[in-house]
């Protein structure tokens, strides 16, 4: 069985890490998924998702503003029309998807791993989609 769900959210603010990792352990849990594989896919190119802590909230604060002195928001160099090119960077950085392993019907993370939405453009409304795959017949 595949199932794939879109989710809605509201950023409050240019550059923000959320936590999705209850949404989607939610769906797997919905649809009774024991063993198999989650795509967390977002589609937008100035927002991406990545796994990592979620224990210390200073981790995502941290991450953000390493972020912008990687990327600054104004670099007089920059060319594209909309100004949001270091917005562009970071999302290439972190990337557009992950894949998580399903097993005993919970995402396989470390202890503390979580789930993030990233937005490095907001705020906004941002959509991000789940593919839960799971697998066939279990092999012994």
């Amino acid at each position: 069985m595949n199932v794939l769900k879109s989710f809605k959210l509201e950023t409050k603010s240019r550059d923000q890490m959320i936590d999705i990792t209850v949404q989607v352990e939610n769906l797997i849990q919905e649809y009774g998924t024991k063993e198999g594989t989650a795509v967390i896919y977002c589609p937008h190119t100035t927002a991406g998702i990545t796994i990592n802590e979620n224990a210390d909230p200073d981790v995502k604060t941290d991450m953000i503003r390493r972020f912008d002195e990687v990327y600054p928001w104004f670099e007089e160099k920059d060319r594209h029309a909309e100004g949001n090119t270091a917005a562009h960077m970071k999302a290439s950085t972190v990337g557009s998807s992950q894949h998580v392993i399903i097993t005993e019907g919970r995402l396989l993370l470390g202890t503390w791993q979580g789930v993030y939405f990233c937005e490095f453009d907001g705020p906004r409304t941002r959509t991000f989609y789940v593919k839960v795959q799971a697998d066939g017949e279990k092999i012994s």
